[in-house]
Formats: C-alpha cells, sequence, structure tokens
C-alpha cells in the first residue's frame, strides 16, 4: 500500500496582536517561516516551551479533529485569542491514491496525547472504568446500542477483560502504552501524537517508532508526531522541522541539539564503554 498524504500542509498565522504575551501568537511570534509542508510521518521537534504540543493543537482544532483542546487565555480579557489564532492559520488538503485531491479528512482521524495515555493506563486498574472504556470504543466505531448490549453480557468481553487485567499485572506502562497506540490506531486516518514516548524505555520507544513506519507504510496512516525522542527520531522515517529555529526548517535528526547532547556526552565517556 502507498502512504497516503491526508494533511499536506499547514500555515501558522501572520496576524499579530497588540500584547506580545498572548497564547498562541507569543509562541510563533518569532517564526520567520510558518509553512509547514507534511510527509507520510512528520516529526515536530523543539525543546520545553518551543510550541510543538500547541502546534499539535492549532492543527487538531482547524481540522476539528477528535481529541482537541480548547485553550485560553483569561487573563487578557474575554477575547477567544487560541481559537482566534486556529481561524486565521490554513491549511490544504491531500490526494488519494487516484491523485485527486481529498475532500475531507478521515473520520478516524485523531489527536493523541501523552497524558491520554497514562489516563488509560490509569483506567485500566479500574475494572468498571475498564469494562465502560471496552464498551465505548466499540460504540465510537459505529457498533448500535442492541449490539452493546449484547457485548456487554458475551463470554467475548469477559475473556477480553480477565486479558486486561492480566495485561495490568504483567505488564510495565511502557508496555501497554504501546499496546493502547495499537487499539487507537486504525487503517486510513490521519494521526497526531503529542510525545507518545513518554513512559517507554528507550528499546520500546524504538519499538514504537517501527510499528508507525509499518503502520505509515502498510495501513495507509499519515502521522504527525512531537518528540524530542533521539530514539524516536532516528528510527521513524520522516521529515523533520525544528520549532526551535525562527526559519521553523526542516532539519536532519543528527543535527538537532538534544540529540547532539547525547552523542557529546557518550563521547565524553567513551573509555568507560571500552
Amino acid at each position: 500500500m502507498q502512504s497516503i498524504i491526508y494533511l499536506s500542509s499547514f500555515l501558522l498565522s501572520g496576524e499579530t496582536v497588540g500584547n506580545p504575551n498572548i497564547y498562541p501568537y507569543n509562541v510563533f511570534a518569532d517564526k520567520e517561516e510558518r509553512l509547514l509542508i507534511f510527509g507520510p510521518i512528520t516529526i515536530l521537534y523543539g525543546n520545553n516551551a518551543s510550541g510543538k504540543s500547541t502546534l499539535l493543537n492549532i492543527i487538531a482544532n482547524k481540522l476539528q479533529i477528535e481529541g482537541k483542546e480548547y485553550a485560553t487565555s483569561n487573563k487578557y480579557g474575554i477575547t477567544p485569542y487560541f481559537t482566534k489564532f486556529a481561524s486565521e492559520c490554513g491549511y490544504t488538503l491531500g490526494e488519494d491514491e487516484d491523485g485527486r485531491q481529498i475532500g475531507r479528512l478521515p473520520g478516524r482521524s485523531r489527536y493523541i496525547k501523552s497524558e491520554d495515555i497514562l489516563y488509560e493506563i490509569k483506567k485500566i486498574q479500574q475494572e468498571q472504568i475498564l469494562n465502560d472504556g471496552y464498551v465505548y470504543e466499540h460504540i465510537r466505531r459505529g457498533m448500535h446500542k442492541e449490539q452493546t448490549e449484547q457485548l456487554k453480557n458475551s463470554d467475548r468481553m469477559k475473556q477480553q477483560m480477565e486479558y486486561l487485567k492480566f495485561a495490568q499485572e504483567k505488564y510495565s506502562n511502557g508496555e501497554t502504552t504501546l499496546q493502547l497506540l495499537d487499539d487507537y490506531v486504525e487503517s486510513d486516518a490521519l494521526y497526531l501524537l503529542d510525545e507518545p514516548e513518554v513512559s517507554l524505555s528507550p528499546s520500546n520507544q524504538t519499538l514504537l517508532a517501527e510499528k508507525i513506519n509499518k503502520m505509515s507504510r502498510f495501513m495507509g496512516c499519515q502521522f504527525i508526531i512531537s518528540t524530542h525522542s533521539p530514539f524516536m527520531m532516528g528510527t521513524l522515517n520522516a521529515k523533520i522541522y525544528n520549532l526551535d529555529s525562527k526559519e521553523l526548517k526542516e532539519t536532519k535528526w543528527t543535527e538537532l541539539e538534544n540529540v547532539r547532547y547525547f552523542y557529546d556526552f557518550f563521547e565524553r565517556h567513551k573509555k568507560e564503554f571500552e
């Protein structure tokens, strides 16, 4: 299957406001370039406060993707600046396999935040919430009310609940995260992932990146991912935007500050590994 580009580009608002401290205008005020062109997998890299999570949420709000969050700047009055900024942004959709422009994003598209994953892990510890979450996920995917009633009393659900409770006891948070992302991601959709590597060991971060590569190539999914993990960036077949730069330029992962820090650190301790 050929990788599909659902979201081709996104243009950040170039408008200004009187107060330079108003969020999210202040986050991108120094950017000399505001256009991002996306590939099948695109990484938004940046240190803390670089705006990578904010940018994902702006995209999610502009496109009205499930999981979007509203942000406010109430201390500066009643003007909904976040919504205003998002409305001033622009975007273009991609093309389907026949070269025709896509009219709208797939309904399965989703914005998944690191706190969503951590919250789901916590939910697994509570049996009733686990049951409700399992049923809700089937409703979200289109199961009718009559079918959900049958599901609640089925041996299939009982077996699945036992499996999930067993998995919670057996597996670490990191391994549970990998399983949850498997459950979340369906074929043929756009996914915005905010630091999905949270709670994952380096080896599991690499496994996650390999999974995403396969989902992009074989499941027709497009991913836009915020991360500063060298293990993710070094494994993903992605174009990388450095949000720490004013030019918002595409960069090789080996040139990024966070990655260079790891490299220099291990170089200083090289003899200890010999």
